[in-house]
């Protein structure tokens, strides 16, 4: 009887088993992690990203952020994929910490990759693990501060996380412009979704410094031909048709004449139609008229002769937002005008930002609805610049909601190590190696922080580890200066949920690969030929 070993799996199909899948899984997100990690901390290291063609005006990205660089890079690893959906996740939770939590989990699994070696076994590492979360989120908590109930104290804890998730940004060089600018569009804005009623738009030309908040609301459109350049009092139908009457709308259809008179009739057939969809639409009692889809000149012309202005093409973000702040709703359909809510403004007009003209609606119903205008040289760092304040404003409005904060620059890592190792130095047996390598990992946090910036890094954590030891818990790294300083007076504040979101995840992710003993690989679908 032959003993040779046989495959269940489909021809073309592949299987690892145990030390090669788990050796795959560990490189493949090692591998990311190092990736990202030169991005890390104030003085982190920005990546080029080339899309596939070169000619596409966004095929250049020039960007620090990690959740960026990893959407943008094809991995085939396995683990590497799951590293990348955590930097996701975090991102659209908290929107900061995206590098943090993949180098996080990377220094995680680059610690359980050793301790296989020493022939532990996963799920100790796992259960060791586990215990040093529930250590490090309890010691995390004790010392988050919560200033909500005083309103000076509030906003200068806003102002510090929104001048730390900048510093490691492009923004850095203005970061106390643009933490003021974050500041005070987050705390003008109280609705259930403070984003959606903050605008950005982005403009070319000028510095990254005469970027500014303009309390009302920018669409970056013009009004038709002969259309009022300015209403006060406007009362606005936001839609969503089709105003061209160019083409018979019937895909696949044929209209044969025998003579071009009878052009001439369906096209009087078609403007009357459409003469008699503006009638309709002006039974609404509107001054100001705003499709998302194109308005053919002869409907243009209609708006004009009755005074009313239209402005076509506002992309569906800008609909969207423009039904939100004004009060209204969109429509499609205009044979119901007494069920239709209209939004107001008490005034429209045209401004002009560096050479361009745009519609700003002011006295909105959603009155604290704002618009941020960026300014930059070129298009790349008005993209970053976008992505950079994009982030202040996630952590900003999420602590808002949640308003406790900790203190950065490597300080609640390396404290939340030693409450860690704390708990290793009294647990007997092997999980108390792994307590000592979540310590570990926690540390490399600072460490890369430090090693980013070009100092000694082994110097000066140490020089921290000691100092926490020695009960000074709110020291951390000063990067400006190279040394070490009191995070409480430099005001290096980071947001406790994204602190917290970035412990879980990371340590999830890391569990969940480390848990993986067998990675099976379908096979490639046949094509047909």
């Amino acid at each position: 009887m032959s003993l040779q070993p046989i495959s269940v799996l489909r021809a073309g199909a592949d299987e690892e088993k145990a030390e090669n899948a788990r050796m795959s899984s560990f490189v493949g997100a090692i591998a990311i992690g190092d990736l990202v990690k030169t991005t890390l901390g104030p003085k982190g290291m920005d990546k080029v990203l080339l899309g596939p063609d070169p000619s596409q005006a966004d095929s250049l990205r020039v960007t620090n952020d990690g959740a960026t660089i990893l959407k943008s890079i094809g991995v085939d690893n396995p683990a590497a994929k799951v590293l990348v959906d955590i930097s996701k996740v975090q991102d659209d939770e908290v929107g900061d910490g995206t590098t943090s939590v993949t180098v996080l989990a990377c220094e995680l699994l680059r610690e359980a990759e050793q301790l296989i070696a020493q022939h532990i076994h996963p799920q100790t590492i796992v259960g060791g693990y586990r215990k040093s979360v529930d250590v490090a989120r309890t010691a995390l908590t004790g010392v988050a501060n919560d200033h909500s109930a005083d309103t000076d104290r509030f906003r200068e804890d806003l102002m510090n996380i929104a001048r730390t998730t900048i510093s490691s940004k492009i923004l850095t060089q203005h970061k106390d412009h643009f933490a003021e600018l974050a500041v005070n569009a987050v705390l003008r804005v109280r609705t259930t979704s403070p984003l959606d009623a903050i605008h950005i738009i982005k403009k070319l030309g000028g510095a990254m410094s005469d970027s500014y908040l303009d309390t009302g609301f920018l669409l970056d459109k013009k009004p038709g031909v002969n259309q009022p350049k300015r209403v006060e009092n406007a009362r606005i139908l936001i839609s969503n048709t089709s105003m061209d009457a160019d083409k018979i709308k019937v895909f696949g259809s044929r209209v044969r004449v025998d003579s071009t008179a009878k052009v001439a009739q369906l096209e009087v057939a078609e403007r009357e139609k459409m003469k008699d969809k503006v009638q309709m639409i002006l039974k609404h009692d509107i001054n100001v008229f705003i499709n998302r889809q194109l308005i053919y000149n002869y409907p243009e012309q209609l708006f004009a002769d009755a005074g009313v202005m239209a402005i076509e093409h506002a992309d569906f973000e800008g609909v969207e937002r423009l039904a939100l702040v004004t009060g209204g709703e969109i429509v499609s359909t205009f044979g119901n005008p007494e069920k239709v809510k209209l939004g107001t403004c008490e005034l429209i007009e045209q401004v002009m930002i560096g050479e361009d003209k745009l519609m700003r609606f002011s006295g909105v119903a959603l009155g604290e609805a704002c618009t941020v205008v960026l300014r930059g040289a070129t298009q790349q760092i008005l993209d970053e610049s976008e992505r950079s304040l994009h982030d202040a404003l996630c952590v900003l409005t999420q602590t808002v909601k949640e308003p406790r904060t900790v203190y950065g620059g490597g300080c609640s890592e390396m404290l939340m190590a030693n409450a860690v190792s704390a708990l290793a130095a009294k647990t007997a047996g092997k999980e108390s190696m792994a307590m000592e390598s979540f310590a570990k990992a926690l540390r490399q946090l600072p460490t890369i922080i430090a090693d980013n910036a070009g100092y000694d890094s082994a110097d000066l954590v140490s020089s921290l580890r000691a100092a926490h030891t020695e009960g000074k818990i709110t020291c951390g790294l000063d990067m400006e200066n190279g040394d070490l300083g009191d995070m409480a007076e430099l005001g290096i504040t980071e947001s406790y949920l994204v602190k917290r979101q970035i412990l879980l995840s990371a340590s999830e992710a890391a569990e969940m690969i480390l848990r993986v003993d067998d990675i099976i690989r379908s096979a490639p679908r046949q094509r047909a030929r």
